[in-house]
């Protein structure tokens, strides 16, 4: 089954702030509308009941004059004010009135021509509803003046069946502002609190094998992702202690081995020659070298990087003339090809030795007791060891450097020596790879990296 991707942090934030300004700006109108339905506010402060009424129930005859529709707003405007007066004109001299136009407001009648909007009140200073209004007003009769009182009372239902134009004309609009603010906006400060986050995990990439001791930086960090960055740190903290502990044990386990090692080779070396005296001083021989090369791995562990410039030919010489006794008695003839006089390299001279020495042996031990085993010295910076055994199967090429694996389980080695050449190989910033050989057996190449005194040379 395909994994799930993982949800996005930013973008959950944005939907679920969107998805609550959505709530809250419904629950505003909602909040409204019942404030309306059940205190009656708006209602008796509202001053155009009567003209929104008069301009819902305007219409034209077929003559194009101006006639009212009787609506049951207007039935209901007409009982609930008995006295109801009113003038509709428009600019085409269509006049329509009823009821009487009290004594008061009959100087305005006469300028009418002149007025635009009038809120017209008989009492001295500003009352918070006219007694009259004057209005032009688009209706759908067309755009005429109305006069009239201020009697009507808010319509309910009327304010209701504005909802959808309210909603498109205004709370549409302001939703979308609000919709891409939050689509905008929320990114940017969601990212900017989890720039601590975003430094953690990248030094959480640069955490290896090699780099113990790190801890994730707390700094910008959320609060709320603290407590998972302090885990952790707790938890690099203790597979460091415990790596350490298990290279300790490894160390006074190597060197606790040297002794006895040594005096079982020193007994057995007294004993007569016999067969069995042979095979047990070649078990003694492989123990010495596993002894060795778990001491060589807590060297490398704790190896600087200072390094020296080493001749790679010079080093190759010397440990063919090292084995090649023993590859000689094993049945094998030994070729060297420098393709230069010398090859410089930075790296530890020790090390590349014991690496090219363990490449040689794995090759005396695994290259058929037959044929030719050939130590190459070429540029920029390589070391070949070639063999005309079985070579290595493409499965197990990946493998074989691994430690303590054999391809062949009952081989007499350890399966720690490859291991250890790439240990050695990573140490000097380089790798080792294995590939097809000339006559088909095992081709082994360590590939340092290249160096100014390389290319002099």
């Amino acid at each position: 089954m395909k994994p799930k991707r993982p949800r996005s942090l930013k973008w959950s934030l944005v939907l679920r702030i969107a998805i609550l300004e959505g709530v809250m700006l419904t629950l505003i109108i909602v909040g409204i509308i019942v404030t309306i339905l059940a205190t009656g506010i708006i209602p008796s402060e509202y001053e155009d009941g009567t003209l929104d009424v008069l301009s819902e129930a305007l219409a034209r005859d077929a003559k194009g004059g101006l006639v009212l529709n009787e609506t049951p707003d207007l039935a209901k405007l007409r009982s609930t004010v008995p006295d109801l007066w009113f003038i509709i004109r428009d600019k085409e001299g269509h006049r329509l009135e009823e009821g009487a136009v009290p004594g008061k407001f009959q100087p305005f009648v006469g300028l009418l021509d002149h007025i635009s909007d009038a809120r017209i009140d008989t009492a001295m200073g500003a009352a918070s509803i006219p007694e009259a209004k004057i209005r032009w007003t688009d209706t759908p009769a067309g755009n005429v003046q109305i006069m009239t009182d201020t009697k009507g009372e808010l319509s309910i239902p009327r304010l209701i069946g504005q909802a959808p134009q309210l909603f498109l004309q205004g709370i549409l609009p302001l939703a979308g502002m609000m919709a891409l603010a939050t689509l905008f906006a929320t990114p940017w400060v969601v990212r900017g609190a989890l720039s601590g986050l975003g430094a953690a995990a990248a030094e959480a990439e640069r955490i290896d094998i090699d780099k113990r001791g790190v801890q994730l930086p707390l700094k910008d960090v959320p609060v709320e992702v603290a407590p998972l960055v302090k885990a952790v740190n707790a938890a690099l903290a203790r597979l460091d202690k415990g790596y350490e502990r298990h290279k300790r044990f490894l160390t006074d386990a190597a060197h606790e081995l040297r002794t006895p090692v040594a005096i079982l080779n020193t007994r057995l070396a007294s004993q007569p020659a016999t067969p069995e005296r042979a095979r047990l001083l070649q078990d003694a021989a492989r123990l010495a070298t596993l002894t060795n090369q778990l001491l060589d791995l807590q060297r490398l562990d704790h190896k600087g990087n200072s390094f020296a410039t080493v001749d790679l030919v010079a080093i190759a010489r010397g440990v063919i003339v090292d084995l090649a006794p023993m590859a000689f008695s094993a049945g094998y003839e030994m070729a060297f090809e420098p393709e230069r006089e010398t090859l410089a390299a930075a790296g530890d001279r020790t090390a590349i030795e014991r690496a090219v020495t363990n490449l040689v042996q794995n090759a005396i031990e695994h290259g058929g007791r037959a044929g030719k085993i050939t130590v190459r010295v070429v540029a920029p910076a390589v070391i070949e060891v070639e063999d005309e055994g079985g070579g290595v199967p493409q499965g197990e090429r990946e493998r074989i450097f691994e430690p303590f694996y054999r391809v062949r389980p009952k081989d007499h080695g350890a399966g720690l020596g490859l291991n250890l050449v790439q240990e050695i190989m990573q140490l000097h910033g380089g790798h080792i790879e294995v590939a097809d050989g000339h006559s088909g057996g095992a081709c082994f190449r360590l590939i340092f990296p290249s160096s100014d005194g390389a290319a002099r040379a």
